[in-house]
């Protein structure tokens, strides 16, 4: 999977963002669990690609989330 920017994630919706951090934190479990079992990943720093593309998305919904609520407060003057 390639690296997640932030502009990239700015043009989704709501609905992809989430469903893509589902899909971000399944893999981030199984990466996570392949550890754990003692087994060696391919790419060792792919867990900390996976934290950050979850932050990432984290952040993008928590802007939409702000943008509304000011839009919205906008409304009511």
């Amino acid at each position: 999977m390639a690296r997640l920017r932030a502009d990239e994630l700015r043009g989704m919706g709501i609905g992809e963002l989430k469903e893509r951090l589902r899909e971000l934190r399944a893999e981030l479990a199984r990466e996570r669990a392949t550890v754990a079992a003692g087994a060696s990943t391919e790419n060792p720093m792919r867990i900390r690609e996976l934290k950050r593309a979850i932050a990432r998305v984290l952040t993008v919904i928590r802007e939409e989330q702000i943008k509304e609520q000011r839009s919205k407060k906008k409304g009511k003057k």
